[in-house]
Order: structure tokens, then C-alpha cells, then sequence
């Protein structure tokens, strides 16, 4: 027994300090050069700034360029809200149907979901289907695309989840006189809310931190990824500017994870007894 709670101290005390390396440490080393001057941040040494210049390279970041990160974050926020939305009700009906209605065709659409975490995406016949489609360029095209990039492996979570929902809850809601539709959203989505939180929360942090999506697919319409290119130049480069905008860009994402994380390990968790 002592030595049982020995060693998950030794665990516990291990953790800790991963985690201080791994994360803590990189984001303090954000914070002190986003504090500095240009000439200090240049050096990109972890030391005390000989100047305390925080609140003038917030200004110096909020006003660069004529505010674009302003329209950076709407940019950003339009595209991670309605590609999560749409990848959210699509991955979960059709974890539903593959996992509750097998059929002959459940081995090609497999085939398709697993192909999706396998293969690179492709980016030059990505662009020709939005130009044929005539959404090259436009966030409707980058919010299909972030969508579609998620979908599968936001299916199989739900697909593990679902699983672990009694079938006689979908005959109950039949014998009631529930249609298809009906019965999904008024009796199965409610019980997948421990799995659409982690799916909400991972796959927004994932949208709203890409940068080669918005990059090949949405030129010239500003993301906050694409910001930290504001910076950097061939001839004269500011740390202390893009170090403030990688601050800033950190803290949504770390917000979400902060008050989220134990919905998204339930979540992760959940569909892993039966699937």
C-alpha cells in the first residue's frame, strides 16, 4: 500500500513537471517577449525585460496595418463557428446511421471515413473544385473545406458514443410515433452532449488555429494565423510585435481548454468501453 501511494506521488510529481516544460515554459517565454523592445525581443534570450514595454506593443499590435486584427479575429470567428456547426450535426448523423443501421455499405463509407485520417488532404484539386463551384476565395468555400476536414474523425467519436446508448431508447421514440429526423435531434443529440463538447471544443481550436487552410484557400482575407506574417520580413523583423500576436491569439483557445477540459476528456473517454 505505501508503496502503491509512493509511486503515484513519483507519477503525480513526474506530471507536474512535464507539464511545466511542455507548456507552462514556452508560454512564459511568449509573455516576457511580447513585454520587450524591439532591440531585446531580437535576440529572442528568455530574460527579464531591461524594459517593461507590454501595454506599447498591445497598442503597437491593435493598430498595425489599420487595425487588421480586428478583421482577423471576425474573419476567424465567422469561419471556426459555422465549419464546427456544420461538421458537428453532419459527423454525428452519420456516426448515428453507421453505427445504428448497418448495411451493405457500411464497409465503403468506412473505407471513405478511415481514408480521411489516412490521406494528406490535396490542395491543387481542392482549389479546382471551388473554382468550378465558383467559392474560390470566399469563407463559404474555407468553411467547406475546414468542415469537411474534420469530419472524420469527429465521426468516429460519435460513432464510439452512440454505441453506448440503449437501442430501446430509438424503438421507444418509434413506438411514440418519433420520425427519423425527429428522434435524432429530439432524443439521441440531447445524450451526445458529453461527446459534442469535445467535438465543439477540439475541432474550434483546430479551425480557429489553422494556418494552411486559410493560406491556399482564402488569399487575401486575413486570419489571425495569418497575421504573424505581418512581423516577419526579409530585411527587419519585430519579435516584440509578433510575439504579442501570438498572446493574443493563444488565449482563446487556451480560455476553451481551461473551463472545457473535463467535458473533453469525457467526452474522449466515454465511447471507449463499447464500440
Amino acid at each position: 500500500m505505501r508503496a502503491e501511494r509512493i509511486r503515484a506521488r513519483v507519477v503525480g510529481v513526474v506530471a507536474i513537471i512535464a507539464t511545466i516544460v511542455v507548456f507552462i515554459i514556452p508560454f512564459l517565454f511568449v509573455v516576457d517577449q511580447a513585454a520587450k523592445t524591439p532591440a531585446d525581443a531580437a535576440s529572442l534570450a528568455f530574460s527579464w525585460p531591461t524594459k517593461w514595454q507590454f501595454f506599447e506593443n498591445l497598442v503597437g499590435v491593435v493598430q498595425y496595418n489599420g487595425g487588421v486584427i480586428f478583421q482577423a479575429f471576425i474573419n476567424s470567428a465567422v469561419l471556426t463557428v459555422f465549419s464546427v456547426l456544420i461538421t458537428t450535426v453532419f459527423a454525428a448523423m452519420v456516426g448515428y446511421v453507421l453505427q445504428r443501421k448497418p448495411s451493405r455499405w457500411n464497409p465503403v463509407i468506412n473505407f471513405f471515413v478511415l481514408a480521411g485520417l489516412i490521406v494528406p488532404p490535396a490542395v491543387v484539386p481542392t482549389i479546382w473544385v471551388l473554382q468550378d463551384l465558383g467559392i474560390f476565395q470566399t469563407m463559404l468555400g474555407m468553411i467547406l473545406v475546414e468542415a469537411t476536414f474534420g469530419l472524420s474523425f469527429n465521426i468516429l467519436l460519435f460513432r464510439a458514443f452512440v454505441a453506448t446508448i440503449p437501442k430501446e431508447l430509438d424503438e421507444a421514440a418509434v413506438l411514440d410515433g418519433s420520425g427519423p429526423i425527429r428522434m435524432f435531434f429530439s432524443v439521441i443529440l440531447p445524450l451526445l452532449r458529453p461527446v459534442l463538447a469535445t467535438v465543439i471544443v477540439v475541432q474550434a481550436v483546430v479551425v480557429f488555429n489553422d494556418f494552411a487552410g486559410p493560406l491556399y484557400f482564402l488569399p487575401g482575407q486575413p486570419t489571425v494565423q495569418l497575421t504573424l506574417y505581418q512581423f516577419q520580413g526579409q530585411a527587419l523583423s519585430f519579435n516584440n510585435l509578433l510575439f504579442m500576436d501570438i498572446l493574443l491569439i493563444t488565449i482563446p483557445p487556451l480560455v476553451l481548454y481551461v473551463f472545457f477540459n473535463r467535458q473533453i476528456v469525457a467526452g474522449m473517454t466515454s465511447g471507449a468501453v463499447k464500440g
